[in-house]
């Protein structure tokens, strides 16, 4: 059974490590500041635990606390945020949200979802017939004229 993890990309925690080493002058300068420390350190933590499980069967949404585990038969629909994280409607009409999953990855969740989730990037099958009959030529140029013999 497929599987796929969306998770936030580890070079996220360069910026972590750089934090810290910026912070280090500071930190060192006055008595307590080390506490500093603590921000890059909580970055680096939501930026390892922050992830999105999902396969044929559940969604599982880990958070920076805690983690949810939903089946697909509680989904009712995905809601997609163009520059956010999407969230799962259950059928309850609760928000499950996503982490690290954003709208370009819909198509690979429909391929894991085994087709739950719509595919907003597939095209249409070729053999399907067209929706109406072809309408009238829109060429602006009139017809020959036959000349007298």
């Amino acid at each position: 059974m497929p599987k796929v993890v969306f998770r936030i990309p580890t070079p996220a925690l360069l910026a972590a490590g750089s934090a810290a080493i910026c912070a280090t002058p500071v930190a060192w300068g006055v008595p307590g500041l080390q506490a500093l420390y603590l921000l890059p350190a909580a970055f680096a933590w939501w930026v390892v635990r922050n992830r999105t499980t999902v396969d044929g069967e559940r969604i599982v949404a880990r958070g920076t606390f805690g983690k949810r585990v939903v089946p697909w038969s509680d989904v009712k629909a995905i809601k997609v945020v163009p520059k956010g994280w999407l969230s799962a409607v259950l059928t309850d009409d609760s928000l499950v949200r996503l982490p690290a999953v954003r709208a370009v990855h819909l198509p690979m969740l429909s391929q894991v979802s085994g087709g739950r989730v719509a595919d907003p990037t597939a095209v249409p099958e070729a053999d399907e017939p067209s929706a109406g009959p072809a309408g009238p030529d829109q060429d602006e140029t009139p017809p020959p004229v036959k000349s007298p013999e």
